[in-house]
C-alpha cells in the first residue's frame, strides 16, 4: 500500500471469532466525509442498517449542539471493503497491537451501526465546526466485498435489550421534566413509598402503585406539553401542588398506606391502581389548570368521593377496561376516563370530548 495516500488513523488491534479488528479514534471532521451515506448508491443486499430515520437527526444534533462540554456518543461500528494494513508501533508483546491502521483511500466503508450518530454529527459541524477535532471511536471490521455486514448488523443488535422510559428518565439528569418528576416523587410520601421506578408497567403482585413513567407522562399531560418543552417555574409549582392535593384525594391509595389493603387489592379491584387513571387525572388537572386556575382544588378533592371499583361497569367499562376485565390504556380509553371524571366532578365537556363521547355511546369508540 501506498503510505503517501491512504488513511491512517491510530488504533489497537483486537481478535474475535479469530478475526481482527480495530479500533480507531476519529476526528469528527472526517466522519462524514469517510463514511458517506446514499442509500440510492447502496442496494438493499448491501445494506448493513434499515433506511436512515430523517426525523431522528435534528434530535440529536440538538444533543450535541446543547451540550458541547457534556455530550457522550458510543462507537460507530464499519466494514471496511479495501487494502489495509496494520503497522504496530513497536513488537513488545505489551505493545504489539497499538500501532497504525492504514487505509486505501479507494477503500469503501459502510456503517454497520451508528448511521444516525453520523448523520447527526455532519449537521452538528455545520453549526460548530470547532467540534471537528473532538473524537469519536470507530470500531473496524475488514470485510472483502461487504458480504458480512448485514450479518454484523444482525449481530449486534440480537441480544441488545432496550432500558424502560422509567428508567431513561430516572437516569436523565439534563430533562428539567424528569428531574421535577424525581423531586416531586422524593418529596410525596405516597409516591416515595409505592412508585417503581424501573418498571414500566407493574404485574398483579408488585409492591407498587405507580411507575414512573405513569408519573411523568401524566406530568406531561397536566402541562399540556411534550418531552423536551421549556418548563417554567409556575409549571413546577404547580406540578408540586397537585400531586399533595391528588394524593390526599384517591381514598384507596392512603388506605394502601395505612396498611388497611394492599397494592395487590388495590390493583384487582380498583381503576386508581393503573396508568390508565392517572394519566387521564393528567388531561382533567389540565383543564382545571386552563379554567379553574382558582378554585381546582375543590375538583380534585371530589376525587375521594368517586367510585373507582372496577366492579363499577357503568362508569368505567370501555373506558378504563374491556369486557373481558382486562385494563386498557390506549389515547382513546385515557381520554374516554378522563371524560367520565370531569363528569363525575361536576366539569363541562368540551366540543371534543362531547363528540367522543357520543361516538362512545353509539358503539363507535
Amino acid at each position: 500500500m501506498d503510505a503517501t495516500f491512504c488513511y491512517s488513523f491510530p488504533s489497537i488491534k483486537g481478535i474475535q471469532a479469530g478475526k481482527e479488528y480495530f479500533v480507531a479514534m476519529c476526528p469528527l471532521r472526517i466522519i462524514p466525509k469517510i463514511f458517506l451515506f446514499d442509500e440510492e448508491e447502496i442496494p438493499p443486499e448491501h445494506r448493513a442498517q434499515r433506511i436512515l430515520n430523517k426525523s431522528r437527526i435534528p434530535e440529536l444534533t440538538n444533543y450535541i449542539i446543547e451540550n458541547e462540554k457534556d455530550y457522550v456518543f458510543s462507537s460507530i461500528t464499519a466494514s471496511i471493503d479495501g487494502e489495509i494494513e496494520f503497522v504496530p508501533y513497536d513488537h513488545e508483546s505489551s505493545s504489539k497491537d497499538l500501532g497504525q491502521l492504514k487505509i486505501a483511500l479507494d477503500a469503501r466503508f459502510l456503517i454497520n451501526d451508528g448511521q444516525h450518530r453520523r448523520a447527526a454529527i455532519e449537521e452538528a459541524l455545520k453549526i460548530s465546526p470547532e467540534l471537528g477535532n473532538e473524537t469519536i471511536s470507530v470500531v473496524f471490521f475488514h470485510d472483502k466485498d461487504l458480504q458480512k455486514s448485514q450479518q454484523i448488523f444482525s449481530d449486534l443488535n440480537r441480544h441488545a435489550v432496550n432500558t424502560t422510559s422509567s428508567i431513561g428518565i430516572l437516569y436523565d439528569h439534563r430533562d428539567k421534566l424528569a428531574l421535577i418528576t424525581k423531586d416531586i416523587i422524593a418529596n410525596t410520601p405516597l409516591l416515595a413509598r409505592y412508585t417503581d421506578k424501573e418498571r414500566v408497567s407493574l404485574s398483579k403482585n408488585s409492591p407498587k402503585i405507580l411507575a414512573l413513567n405513569h408519573i411523568f407522562n401524566t406530568n406531561l399531560r397536566l402541562l399540556g406539553k411534550s418531552k423536551g418543552d421549556k418548563i417554567t417555574n409556575s409549571d413546577e409549582d404547580f406540578l408540586k401542588e397537585f400531586w399533595l392535593v391528588l394524593c390526599n384525594s384517591i381514598m384507596e391509595w392512603n388506605y394502601v398506606m395505612q396498611k388497611e389493603i394492599t397494592t395487590r387489592d388495590l390493583r384487582a379491584t380498583f381503576i386508581v391502581g393503573h396508568g390508565v387513571f392517572i394519566e387521564a387525572i393528567g388531561l382533567v388537572g389540565n383543564y382545571l389548570r386552563t379554567y379553574h386556575e382558582e378554585d381546582w382544588k375543590n375538583y380534585i378533592s371530589k376525587l375521594e368521593k368517586v367510585d373507582w371499583n372496577r366492579s363499577n361497569t357503568a362508569d368505567w367499562l370501555g373506558r378504563a377496561f374491556n369486557h373481558n376485565g382486562r385494563i386498557q390504556k390506549t389515547t382513546h380509553t385515557i381520554q374516554l376516563t378522563a371524560i367520565k371524571i370531569k363528569q363525575l366532578i361536576d366539569l363541562p365537556l368540551t366540543e371534543a370530548e362531547q363528540a367522543l363521547e357520543e361516538k362512545f355511546f353509539q358503539g363507535v369508540v
